[in-house]
């Protein structure tokens, strides 16, 4: 298993990312990892064992309340891109030696845009003067073809930075505008193939110039039939003048070509609001597309009192409309809590890495889980085990209860090692990860 092996300390400094210091997890990796060229998986001949594994097995509880989560160390088979066995620790099996180091769920980033970075090209910071998303389309339309022309390798290194995170999989947003026509897909799903063993992504074809304000109705017809799994909308009444015509538009394309929907609604008030309710009616209409519906940002939740905000998330919970959210804060704090509370389907993502609209981003979705923690009052060691859900989306080692319910025998061999005691340390300290595998294939 030491021919396409890597280090995480190569991995970075095969990708130009300066993150963070250390050697690979997997100590009988190390070797082969210096002499390695490039960043690259290996399924260890599609069969490998791990040995020093921690993972979490309950809670502890003082005076009624969780003080404690329980960890023992494992034994891990894993073949064919599942875990096969869960074993006994063997610490004298010879086996790659996890160290101690606790295994948790890979993380996933659900709403993010790996087709427009800046990354792998020199620091650029934003100007002050665009300040509109019209503003940001017209910058777009002078940019994008010079961008276009490095797009694959630069997505490829984005992919790498999230990978270097714990990301092995992501939603991502696609430009399908007149300017780029539908090459920004088509580079962007070379990419996803050059990665194809390390990473796996579900596309949304994104009329970021809007359906009508840029004339890319056909566009979208033809994005549609491609290889995508979602349509997407954005701000149907600033950018297109008209909820009802931009809705329907996507919708009806949704249904006809078996897709989901995802659609960016930065818009806040009124109109934010009709966009949301239309959506909700829609979905009621057309059950099928119950659980595949979805709404990206969603700003205008963030500005209703508690009444109207439980009344909205029972109905989002009702029609299964989910929300991806970036954890914004400032005066855009989401009502994340009261969307769970009602069994919203509620995602993470960074959206922007390093690009035109931002350069924040840093490529950690548990970053992103740490701030919802601050944001909304995450402290205890419940609630802060609880918050891993939104960087694994939905995954987690323990139930509510304490009873273990990751991993099981079968699962898919997604999974990250992290240096940290439990999940709850992990988010309050952006505990850094030292190993990723991906459907079984050791990633760094």
């Amino acid at each position: 298993m030491t021919a396409d092996s890597i280090s995480r300390k190569n991995f970075i400094k095969n990708t130009s990312i300066l993150l963070v210091a250390g050697t690979s997890t997997l100590t009988s990796m190390a070797t082969a990892a210096d002499a390695a060229e490039k960043p690259r998986s290996t399924n260890a001949g599609k069969s490998f064992t791990l040995k020093n594994v921690r993972l979490e097995t309950g809670f502890e509880y003082e005076d009624d309340e969780v003080s404690r989560t329980k960890t023992e160390l494992f034994t891990i088979e894993i073949n064919d891109g599942k875990i096969k066995a869960i074993l006994p620790n063997k610490p004298g099996a010879d086996a790659i030696d996890a160290k101690g180091l606790l295994m948790l769920p890979a993380f996933r980033d659900m709403h993010i845009h790996l087709d427009k970075t800046h990354y792998g090209l020199p620091w650029k910071a934003n100007p002050s003067k665009r300040k509109t998303v019209k503003d940001m389309i017209a910058y777009e339309q002078q940019i994008i073809p010079e961008l276009l022309k490095t797009s694959v390798p630069r997505a490829e290194k984005l992919i790498e930075l999230m990978q270097s995170y714990g990301t092995n999989y992501a939603r991502s947003h696609v430009n399908i505008d007149p300017t780029s026509g539908l090459e920004s897909l088509r580079h962007l799903e070379r990419a996803l193939e050059n990665k194809k063993n390390s990473f796996q992504a579900e596309l949304v074809v994104f009329p970021q110039h809007g359906i009508y304000y840029t004339k890319s109705e056909q566009l979208m017809k033809e994005a549609a039939k491609m290889d995508i799994d979602f349509i997407g909308g954005l701000d149907p009444y600033t950018i297109d003048g008209a909820i009802e015509k931009h809705m329907d538009f996507v919708v009806q394309l949704a249904l006809d070509n078996d897709k989901g929907i995802d659609i960016h609604l930065h818009e806040a008030g009124e109109s934010g609001m009709k966009t949301i309710n239309y959506l909700i009616d829609k979905v009621n209409e057309n059950p099928v597309l119950k659980g595949k519906t979805f709404i990206s940002h969603g700003f205008a939740l963030a500005q209703l009192d508690k009444a109207k905000t439980e009344e909205i998330a029972e109905k989002l919970a009702n029609a299964r409309v989910g929300v991806a959210s970036t954890v914004p804060f400032g005066r855009t704090i989401m009502p994340i809590p009261t969307l769970y509370k009602y069994g919203v389907d509620v995602m993470a993502g960074n959206d922007c890495i390093i690009d035109w609209w931002s350069t924040f981003g840093s490529g950690s979705i548990l970053q992103k889980t740490n701030l919802a923690a601050q944001l909304y009052g995450y402290r205890t060691e419940f609630d802060l085990s609880r918050s891993l859900r939104l960087a694994t989306h939905n995954i987690l080692p323990l139930d509510d209860k304490g009873k273990q319910i990751w991993p099981k025998v079968d699962d898919i061999a997604d999974l990250v090692l992290v240096d940290a005691s439990c999940s709850a340390e992990a988010v309050s300290r952006i505990s850094p990860v030292k190993s990723l595998i991906h459907r079984g294939n050791i990633v760094f």
